[in-house]
């Protein structure tokens, strides 16, 4: 059988899936253009200036609607409570996850009007 010249590893069973830019296994890469890109989306999420930003997602939910909260300034225990606060003022289910408070169904003008009863600065993001 001959060789072939420009071939190059894709996936080996030891190690999985391979980096086609310096030819490491994925969990071991040094390529500095995939951490940049990395450090970048956790930075951009959303602006840290203050202003809680309410949006509508679909997105990655099979079809069903959230009202996204960004940017809220408290710590885990107060933005529990804090979510607790707007789940029961739209009279809906929702959750924290990463700092972000998600509130199943479009509720953006009910959650927009009872963060400025507490006191924050608000707007609506996205479309």
């Amino acid at each position: 059988m001959k060789a072939v010249k420009n071939s190059r590893l894709v996936y080996s069973t030891a190690t999985g899936r391979i980096c086609p830019q310096c030819g490491r296994p994925v969990a071991a890469c040094t390529c500095p253009s995939k951490k940049k890109s990395k450090a970048g989306k956790q930075t951009a999420a959303y602006p840290k200036d203050g202003t809680i930003r309410i949006q509508r997602e679909i997105k990655g939910r099979k079809g069903k609607t959230v009202t996204a909260i960004f940017g809220v300034p408290l710590a885990d225990k107060e933005l529990q409570q804090f979510a607790k606060t707007l789940k029961q003022r739209c009279g809906a289910g929702g959750s924290v996850k990463d700092g972000v408070i998600i509130i199943q169904g479009d509720h953006r003008q009910t959650v927009l009007t009872e963060i400025k009863k507490q006191g924050y600065s608000a707007k609506l993001a996205g479309g």
